[in-house]
């Protein structure tokens, strides 16, 4: 059973908008769990979760099963580099939100294991994963498509990103 409550996940395919800035995070590991109207919606969606699809409910399958959807897209990265960025952003908590930050004070939160905001991650969301920041996995794989078109890979992210 996963640590923190999740939102039911689902799996679509949609095209990738324009792209778009993301302001630094500073302190991103004090982000706060919080759930928005649009995750708790999801819930009631019909949907596939990562344990049906074979990898485990938790942040080694999420992370999995990332690294197999960015594989089938050539998205680099490595599990390494995903689990420690994930551990300084959120510590691990999929709903975790940062209410604080400049991104926040414009109305944008970062969201999810890898607090990314949702014009980035609509702007680099990876189809076949689901359109909810929320979504491990979709968070994971929108955020390392961003990393690799910003710095070539999640694995040359040491900071706030």
């Amino acid at each position: 059973m996963p640590r923190f409550p999740l939102p039911t996940r689902a799996l679509i395919a949609a095209g990738t908008g324009a792209a778009a800035l993301v302001l630094p995070l500073f302190g991103a590991t004090q982000a706060s769990a919080a759930t928005t109207t649009a995750a708790t919606a999801s819930t009631t969606a019909v949907t596939t979760t990562a344990t049906t699809a074979g990898y485990a409910d938790n942040l080694d399958g999420w992370i999995q099963q990332s690294l197999a959807v960015m594989a089938q897209n050539g998205i680099p990265g490595s599990y390494e580099g995903i689990h420690r960025n994930i551990m300084r952003e959120s510590s691990g908590n999929p709903l975790a939100v940062n209410n604080w930050d400049s991104n926040a004070a414009k109305g944008t939160p970062s969201k999810g294991l890898l607090q990314i905001i949702d014009p980035t991650f609509l702007a680099y969301h990876v189809p076949g994963t689901s359109l909810d920041p929320f979504d491990p996995v979709a968070n994971i794989t929108a955020s390392c498509n961003y990393a690799a078109a910003r710095y070539g890979s999640i694995d040359n992210v040491f900071g706030a990103y």
